[in-house]
């Protein structure tokens, strides 16, 4: 008789509460509905509990003796491979202060006791296929190319593509896991992610000790968590060498710089922080200014006048 063995991963589920009555009700409830449990009484077994191994949810009570779940989550979420696992508070305080608190915490739901398991797991089976979601959609910008970054509001870098790390890594000399972002493009990232017009913040920043690296605000990705893009700027040099020569915008000398240097349009915008758009207008206006037709014969000139400085 030919037997078939279903090899699909069990979630992991950790569940920490002080209450034997709600361990041994979500323990019960989650087993029958195929997950793996672990258990924690407090914040700091829970914490040695993952040091050993990361779980897919956690469900977590926000009102415990010592370590309370708000302070327990903050810890949790400052672990690198934690940050994206979704945390569902658990508590009979239902007032609007403890819901804000939870999910300032980085918790995505909150659920009031006693707990209806039929929600419970409703709510379970949404944030993990959102966590799922999430986690292949990275993935694939892991392999895009693209510069991009997620920051929490306090400015902790999330996590970051490949091509960022080693940017930020090659521009300031810090790992994604050292950096933090400096008191004034945190400032700045909360005013345009508050949508604030009347303070006509600018969707891009440039950091204080490198201004040719630039953050520009895409959007939110999650309750707390910000999307930005990376870019650097052309040597300041070349460009206004370029600039000065020719008669051309700042912009403009950094366009005709990266042309030089063989880029394309795409690998222009994506590197300056502009829409494909914006590049075509500025190469207009180049080549009028140059005298030429096309790209080609502008990057010959570009590069002559490059060769002819050095």
């Amino acid at each position: 008789m030919l037997m078939i063995t279903d090899t699909r991963k069990r979630d992991v589920a950790l569940v920490v509460d002080d209450s034997p009555e709600t361990l041994r009700l979500l323990t019960d409830a989650l087993d029958s509905a195929g997950m793996t449990v672990m258990v924690a009484l407090d914040g700091a077994s829970a914490m040695r509990i993952v040091d050993q191994i990361t779980p897919d949810i956690i469900l977590l009570d926000a009102v415990m003796p010592g370590m309370d779940g708000f302070e327990t989550c903050r810890r949790l979420k400052r672990d690198g491979d934690l940050s994206n696992v979704p945390v569902i508070f658990m508590t009979g305080l239902a007032d609007t202060e403890h819901i804000v608190r939870g999910l300032e915490a980085g918790g995505v739901d909150y659920v009031t006791k006693p707990i209806v398991i039929e929600e419970m797991l409703a709510r379970i089976r949404v944030h993990l296929a959102n966590a799922r979601l999430t986690q292949s959609a990275r993935a694939a910008l892991d392999v895009s190319g693209r510069y991009l970054l997620a920051v929490n509001r306090q400015g902790k870098i999330m996590w970051a593509t490949p091509q960022a790390q080693k940017l930020l890594a090659e521009s300031l000399g810090s790992s994604v896991d050292e950096l933090v972002l400096p008191e004034a493009l945190r400032s700045w990232l909360e005013v345009v992610q508050n949508g604030k017009s009347g303070s006509k913040a600018p969707a891009i920043a440039s950091f204080p000790d490198d201004p040719r690296l630039k953050l520009h605000y895409l959007g939110n990705a999650g309750a707390n968590e910000f999307l930005l893009r990376l870019a650097k700027e052309a040597g300041s040099d070349l460009s206004a060498e370029l600039s000065s020569e020719f008669g051309l915008t700042t912009r403009e000398g950094e366009v005709l710089s990266w042309l030089s240097k063989g880029k394309t349009n795409r690998d222009i915008a994506q590197i300056l922080g502009l829409s494909p758009r914006t590049v075509d207008k500025h190469l207009e206006q180049i080549y009028s200014k140059l005298g030429v037709e096309n790209r080609t014969a502008a990057a010959a000139i570009a590069v002559t006048a490059k060769h002819r400085k050095s």
